[in-house]
């Protein structure tokens, strides 16, 4: 994965302020949130993951071990973000987690189709999504094992 200075644990997709800043807020709380990188829409996740754009001086071989996603997502929907990630053989291996106020079932179906690893609701208290970020981000981080180093 390149050396530890590049590394990014955490890909963070989210555009609205509120709930980014909570998620990080959480993830920090469990001392998850070190090597966290949020973007603000679609493109730019690419940008990050495919090494392009403002992110083109980044090693595309260096993968999050996780991308928290949502879908309602400006310039590129998280659908088109997830499919694009799933569909190349450089990114294929990322766990996606739709973290996402979506419950329309059309989104879950698709979602799976293209090969998310977890589709999550949005819960819409305050501590309640604290809770469910801080452990998703324990299990993505801590507990399950990534085919990569």
């Amino acid at each position: 994965m390149g050396n530890r200075e590049n590394v990014v644990e955490i890909l963070l997709v989210e555009d609205t302020e509120a709930d980014a800043e909570l998620a990080i807020r959480a993830l920090r709380k469990r001392g998850l949130a070190n090597h966290l990188v949020w973007v603000k829409d679609g493109a730019e996740a690419l940008d990050f993951l495919f090494a392009e754009g403002d992110y083109a001086d980044r090693d595309v071989g260096s993968h999050p071990k996780v991308v928290l996603l949502d879908l309602r997502l400006p310039k590129v929907s998280g659908i088109e973000v997830l499919r694009r990630i799933k569909a190349d053989a450089r990114t294929q291996e990322i766990p996606v987690v739709a973290l996402t106020s979506s419950k329309e079932e059309s989104d879950l179906d698709e979602c799976y189709k293209l090969g998310v690893n977890s589709y999550i609701t949005k819960p819409v208290e305050f501590e309640e999504f604290a809770r469910v970020v801080g452990e998703l981000g324990l299990y993505w981080l801590l507990v399950n094992k990534l085919p990569y180093a």
